[in-house]
């Protein structure tokens, strides 16, 4: 229905497209719910220092220990400790997490 612009009465009607009448997909409102939920995402990460704040060095082979740098302590526990790899004490992460990933999504 076409109403007029200066009171409440129907003017004429107009029959409404086709493309109204067509179903709703439920995997599309899906998808554009999942990648419309994506824009609120604030970014975060790790320092990109953190892990790799030792004074370290590997002590080569030979020694029966394997080749990851080990803190260069002496008089405290830290010495001898394997330094800046993912799968020591303290090191620092594997591939750590970037701000400049893809947090938002364009939706057409």
């Amino acid at each position: 229905s076409v109403y007029a612009s200066t009171s409440d009465k129907i003017v004429e009607s107009v029959p409404l497209p086709a493309v109204f009448t067509a179903p709703i997909r439920d995997d599309i409102v899906q998808f554009v719910h999942k990648e419309m939920a994506k824009n609120n995402r604030q970014a975060y990460a790790v320092n990109r220092l953190s892990g790799m704040k030792h004074s370290a060095a590997s002590w080569g082979t030979g020694r029966a220990v394997a080749r990851i740098p080990r803190v260069s302590a002496s008089g405290t526990n830290a010495g001898g400790a394997g330094a800046f790899g993912n799968q020591c004490r303290g090191g620092r992460m594997f591939a750590p997490n970037k701000v400049f990933r893809k947090w938002h999504r364009k939706i057409n």
